[in-house]
C-alpha cells in the first residue's frame, strides 16, 4: 500500500503550492468521504479544462497553471489525495482523437496520431478501487458544450467528451465511479503505481519537433477553441 501513497517527481505533493491548498481548504482534517468529495470538485471545477505544455509535468505546476487536461489533472488529483493520506494509482489507455475534435481543428488535427494518450485515478474507498474520471471537464465548460449541442441526447464524441449520456454523463462523485472520455478508449495499458512510471512506458506519439510545435502553437489554440466553447461562442 506504501506504494499507493508514496512522494514521486510529478506527485510533488509537498511543494508549498500543494501543502497550501491542503491546509487552506482544510483537506487534511475530513473524513475519507469529504476529502475525496472535496479534491474532486476542486480539480473538476476550480481548474479548468485546458491543455498544458506536456502530460509529465508536476502537480505544483499544474495547481499553478490553474487547468488541465485528463493526464495533468490526474496527476493533481492523485497528488492532492496522497497528501492526505488517500491510497491511488493511475490506470492508462490509448483514445481515439476524434474525442479532441472541436477543440482541436485543421492542420493540427489532421497531422496529431490517431491515437492519444490518457489516463484516470483510481481511488481506494472502503476496500473498493474505483475508477475516477470525471473531473476532467470543469463544470462551466462542460454546460456550454450540452447547450451548443441540446439536440444530442445520447452519445457524444468531441470536444473533449466521450460519453453515451452527453446531457448527463456520469460526473458527480456520489461514491461512485465518474466518468466522461471512457467511451474513446481503443487500448488498455494496465495499472500503474505513478503517472511517472505511466508516462515513462507510455509517452505521447509526438516526435521532439511536433512536441515543439505543440508546446508552443497547437495548444494555445485548442485552450482558445475551448475557452470560446465556455464563453458561450
Amino acid at each position: 500500500m506504501s506504494a499507493y501513497l508514496k512522494e514521486t517527481a510529478l506527485l510533488n505533493y509537498s511543494h508549498p503550492l500543494i501543502q497550501q491548498i491542503v491546509h487552506s481548504r482544510q483537506w487534511d482534517s475530513m473524513s475519507r468521504k469529504e476529502q475525496i468529495l472535496g479534491i474532486y470538485n476542486y480539480v473538476r471545477d476550480e481548474i479548468r479544462f485546458g491543455y498544458n505544455r506536456a502530460d509529465d509535468i508536476p502537480a505544483s505546476e499544474v495547481l499553478q497553471d490553474g487547468y488541465g487536461q485528463c493526464n495533468t489533472k490526474g496527476v493533481l488529483f492523485m497528488a492532492l489525495l496522497r497528501a492526505v493520506g488517500v491510497p491511488c494509482r493511475m490506470h492508462g489507455f490509448a483514445i481515439d482523437k476524434k474525442l479532441q475534435k472541436g477543440a482541436m481543428k485543421g492542420w493540427y488535427y489532421q497531422l496529431s496520431p490517431q491515437e492519444i494518450i490518457h489516463s484516470w485515478v483510481e481511488v481506494l474507498y472502503e476496500g473498493n478501487w474505483l475508477n475516477i474520471e470525471g473531473f476532467i471537464l470543469d463544470i462551466p465548460y462542460l454546460t456550454k458544450l450540452q447547450q451548443k449541442f441540446e439536440q444530442c441526447t445520447g452519445s457524444f464524441c468531441g470536444y473533449g467528451v466521450a460519453t453515451d449520456n452527453f446531457q448527463n454523463p456520469d460526473i458527480y462523485w456520489k461514491e461512485n465511479d465518474t466518468y466522461v472520455q471512457k467511451e474513446g478508449i481503443v487500448q488498455d495499458f494496465g495499472i500503474y503505481d505513478s503517472p511517472d512510471a505511466f508516462f515513462t512506458g507510455h509517452p505521447q506519439g509526438l516526435s521532439p519537433f511536433k512536441k515543439i510545435i505543440y508546446s508552443r502553437v497547437v495548444r494555445h489554440l485548442m485552450n482558445r477553441n475551448v475557452d470560446q466553447i465556455r464563453q458561450g461562442s
